[in-house]
């Protein structure tokens, strides 16, 4: 990478990590670019340079938020492991703990369209990973449907959490979510 796309990377990074502190602060409605450009600490022209609007700004931070989920979940590799299965969960619960926009998205109805565009997402996921990774003894139907189980619960989990402003202790909520997927839904995979 070269010095420029180096510096472009570093403010792009810059202004969606102001936008995630941002939505702890204000509501999404009331998120200026005058406010991302104070707390990223960068110049109008440099905003302008990556986004057209605030909306702009939201449609990346839906991107990257998906985009990272997918990167986690494209690392579970599903078995009968305890640890292998909390270790992840975790991983989710701490990313939605330290990701506000997520976090924000989960407990407010303002998530309709980053749900729809990740639900779509998941669909495609879930039809890919039915295709590859099966058991030979699970139709494909089943599997799909079973991997779309444990999104949406596991969705439903992060709902619960975000609502109740992290009460429980993030290794708490992977321990849940842990015996939902172990006792829940990998049984009915293999």
């Amino acid at each position: 990478m070269n010095e420029l796309d180096e510096r472009y990377s570093t403010a792009e990074e810059a202004i969606i990590d102001a936008f995630f502190l941002l939505i702890k602060e204000k509501d999404f409605e009331r998120i200026t670019v005058s406010d991302v450009i104070k707390k990223a600490g960068i110049v109008r022209s440099t905003f302008y340079n990556h986004y057209e609007n605030i909306p702009a700004l939201f449609t990346a931070a839906e991107d990257k938020t998906i985009d990272d989920i997918f990167h986690m979940m494209e690392s579970f590799h599903p078995a009968n492991d305890r640890e292998l299965c909390k270790s992840y969960f975790l991983a989710i619960c701490n990313y939605t703990k330290k990701n506000p926009f997520l976090a924000s998205l989960l407990e407010s109805a303002r998530g309709d369209g980053f749900f729809e565009k990740a639900m779509t997402m998941f669909h495609q996921y879930v039809t890919q990973v039915s295709d590859v990774k099966r058991n030979g003894n699970v139709s494909r139907e089943k599997y799909s449907y079973l991997i779309a189980g444990i999104i949406g619960s596991t969705l439903g989990v992060l709902h619960k959490w975000t609502a109740e402003d992290f009460e429980s202790p993030a290794e708490n909520i992977a321990d849940i979510l842990t015996t939902i997927f172990l006792n829940g839904i990998l049984p009915f995979m293999i």
